[in-house]
């Protein structure tokens, strides 16, 4: 369940951040998964589509940036670096 989590926090941003620029699709996701971050990049893509259905982000294309290394103040986040939208 703390996927479901994670993904519930992520899916409230990316919404959020859509709708304060007025963006109504998110074509790809971009993230940075810390070195400690407590799952696997292919963990977190299959949580992302599930919880991407019938979002924004529905269909959303999901780059991960994984982080190496554990002294990294980002080490334990699940960062959203960026959106990139429909034209």
């Amino acid at each position: 369940m703390h996927e479901l989590s994670l993904l519930r926090g992520l899916m409230r941003r990316i919404e959020r951040v859509a709708r304060d620029e007025g963006v109504e699709r998110v074509r790809e996701v971009r993230l940075h998964l810390g070195a400690l971050a407590h799952i696997s990049p292919e963990h977190l893509r299959e949580h992302f589509d599930q919880a991407a259905s019938g979002s924004v982000a529905d269909g959303a294309r999901l780059v991960i940036d994984v982080g190496t290394d554990a002294s990294d103040a980002r080490a334990q986040d699940i960062t959203l670096e960026s959106l990139v939208v429909e034209d």
